[in-house]
């Protein structure tokens, strides 16, 4: 194994500094604290990271799409256009995604998870992983739908839910975002958790006594943090209060366009919530296209500044990429650790897959990797693709 040490590096949530070793393969391997300077100046390769910090590529648990193509609404000729898609999502700095399927006809969104399972086993290491996707819908308050089809919402009942998904495991949907007052008894829920699916609550009117309950009996995150539920109210506190209050591990989604959520809220909630705040960047189709108007289905949104509205004016979702919301939290916040693990390394424990920075980066490439650098003067959080020696 090559001898290959930094020092001066820095993990995100972990203290001081850093080193690591690359095998033959380029992998990175023995991430252990700095040595003593005695030992470190025996060693025979170093690089001097000047403080910058190293942490696993972005995943993105909520992602409609991009370069024009929608994961609700794909079709077979589509797909070699969306694994090109994919290498691109993978440059910009993203490892893997949840495909999010916005309410929809029951048949259409199963015939897209069949071609979302189609891509995921075909997928290449150039590519932007396919997780198991995100179903946002189409079990939500008809009265906190935003930009869902009121057409096509559904009464939550665990044979709906069964019925949608026959035939689909835990690889093809990873995660469910569901009103919690539509199922008071947990039917649903406690199917979903006993399945190993993430529950989500969202697009939901419940009040902080409902989202409670719901968090007791397993949902794990917040979709969309402020959006499309009852506001945080002193008297009145909802699911926000409720999550961020939870006893279990819940953890927080946040759109940082600086639309969606506006940037003081969106630091408010990093510090009423630490640690529990999860990066999305509920990106639409036109991600990665120019401003302009594009369709949607049967309708057209208006992309401008990043934010996608419908004709009527509702605000339909983004095209700021996760990686340039981090770096605006980071900025609003003066906080860049926080802003890098709530887009790196919580999207990971949150699906389950470990909840420290260590964890992500032994056995991985240092080219799969992100170096992050901050700069106090400018406010300024930026990400590269590390490169062998620097």
């Amino acid at each position: 194994m090559a001898e290959l040490h930094c020092h001066h590096l820095r993990l995100p949530g972990e203290p001081g500094f850093w080193c690591f070793r690359l095998d033959e393969q380029g992998m990175v391997r023995d991430v252990r604290p700095e040595p003593s300077p005695a030992v470190e100046s025996r060693q025979p390769h170093h690089w001097d990271w000047q403080g910058d910090w190293l942490s696993p590529a972005a995943v993105d648990l909520q992602i409609n799409g991009l370069q024009g193509l929608w994961f609700g609404h794909l079709e077979a000729e589509q797909l070699d256009s969306l694994r090109q898609a994919l290498v691109w999502l993978r440059q910009q700095g993203v490892d893997a995604v949840c495909p999010t399927l916005i309410t929809g006809l029951p048949a259409r969104l199963r015939r897209s998870l069949v071609l979302l399972r189609r891509v995921r086993q075909q997928q290449g290491g150039a590519e932007a992983r396919l997780l198991g996707a995100h179903l946002e819908g189409p079990f939500l308050a008809v009265n906190k739908r935003g930009a869902h089809p009121r057409r096509h919402v559904q009464s939550l009942t665990l044979a709906h839910l069964k019925q949608l998904m026959d035939g689909f495991s835990t690889e093809d949907v990873a995660m469910v975002t569901m009103a919690p007052e539509l199922d008071p008894r947990h039917e649903a829920l406690d199917w979903l958790v006993e399945q190993g699916i993430v529950v989500s609550l969202g697009h939901t009117e419940a009040n902080q006594m409902q989202a409670t309950a719901a968090f007791a009996a397993g949902a794990r995150l917040l979709t969309h943090t402020f959006n499309a539920m009852p506001p945080l109210h002193h008297r009145a506190p909802g699911p926000i209060a409720a999550a961020a209050m939870a006893s279990k591990p819940v953890f927080l989604g946040l759109i940082a366009d600086g639309v969606h959520v506006d940037p003081a809220m969106a630091v408010l909630l990093t510090r009423m919530a630490p640690g529990r705040v999860v990066l999305v960047s509920d990106a639409l189709a036109p991600y990665g296209l120019a401003e302009g108007h594009y369709p949607w289905g049967r309708r057209w949104i208006t992309v401008r500044q990043g934010t996608c509205r419908l004709e009527g004016g509702t605000m339909a979702g983004t095209t700021v990429g996760i990686l340039e919301g981090a770096c605006r939290l980071a900025r609003w916040s003066q906080q860049p650790e926080e802003a890098i693990l709530a887009a790196t390394v919580r999207p990971r424990a949150c699906l389950g897959h470990g909840a420290t920075v260590v964890q992500h980066l032994q056995g991985t490439a240092l080219s799969r990797l992100l170096r992050w650098r901050w700069q106090p003067q400018a406010t300024r959080l930026g990400w590269a693709t590390p490169q062998p020696r620097s």
